[in-house]
């Protein structure tokens, strides 16, 4: 209990002296973006996807959906049709047959035919993710225990992003319901422009995830893999993800934030903020001392 209280002081120490200055380095990007991809209490579909990949996704989602609820109430209809014309009140007699030829080709032939409809459908939407286009906008992000660092090599830009203490979200611009998933800091990438997006990690294997870009990809130590997106112009806003590989006793604790601007705005930002926004990102040794610590 002292030890938790003591790294509690210290966790607030360390937030109260760096937090200013990367408060301030995207106050006004903050100030000016809706939050738009965040889950919902008691929510049980996906986010509104705001990239093409995303609306694919979902679109071959709700095509599935369809195909499956055909296909489970056909085999209930057909289990009650069995039930109640062949039980022994009904059917006293049993059949003698062992089999038949037609049945059997007709409950081999469907289901070929709807896996290869569904495959028709599916395989285009995963050529579409997996083959990576050129990039107007070049970042790396890297998983560690447990937060994520983030590099713009076209821009000699890099910094790290740390999950925001209670204590510090409505310094950051954020409420209580955005606990465990905003940030210090955050990716920014222009709408209307092709992202690509490369992961790896440090440390153990991370997975970079954002729901309404429809995007995914685990970090592996030693490899770099890529996934790319493309927020539509006039979907500006704040968009959460979080690590969705188990990495660790904080896996739950390492956040993504991702802010989507208009081209102008993301021109700016490099020429101005993110210069300063850089030079703030030095949380990230002090806050894995004080996670071992925990």
């Amino acid at each position: 209990m002292a030890l938790r209280t003591k790294v509690s002081g210290l966790w607030a120490g360390l937030g109260a002296s760096l937090m200013a200055g990367a408060a301030q380095a995207q106050s006004s990007l903050r100030e000016t973006l809706e939050i738009r991809g965040a889950p919902e209490q008691g929510g049980v579909n996906m986010q509104d996807g705001v990239t093409g990949v995303a609306l694919d996704i979902r679109a071959l989602d709700s095509f599935l959906l369809v195909i499956i609820t055909a296909i489970v109430l056909f085999v209930t209809a057909l289990l009650i049709y069995t039930i109640v014309r062949h039980n022994a009140r009904a059917n006293p007699e049993p059949a003698s047959f062992t089999h038949n030829t037609k049945i059997e080709v007709t409950w081999t032939l469907v289901p070929l035919l709807i896996l290869f409809v569904i495959g028709a459908f599916s395989l285009p939407v995963l050529f579409r993710q997996q083959t990576i286009p050129d990039a107007d906008v070049l970042i790396k992000a890297t998983g560690y225990q447990w937060y994520w660092g983030y590099e713009y090599p076209e821009e000699g830009l890099e910094f790290t992003s740390i999950m925001l203490q209670p204590e510090e979200l409505e310094e950051y611009g954020y409420g209580p319901d955005e606990y465990r998933l905003a940030t210090d800091t955050a990716v920014v990438v222009p709408t209307g422009q092709t992202v690509v997006m490369q992961v790896t990690a440090a440390d153990v294997i991370h997975s970079w995830t954002i729901p309404a870009f429809g995007v995914k990809q685990d970090g592996v130590p030693g490899r770099l893999a890529e996934l790319w997106f493309e927020v539509a112009e006039g979907e500006e806003g704040v968009y959460f993800g979080q690590c969705s590989e188990l990495c660790g006793v904080n896996h739950a604790f390492m956040p993504i934030t991702v802010f989507a601007v208009t081209q102008e705005e993301y021109a700016a930002w490099l020429a101005g903020e993110a210069q300063e926004f850089a030079s703030t990102g030095t949380r990230a040794p002090a806050y894995t001392q004080v996670a071992a610590a925990e």
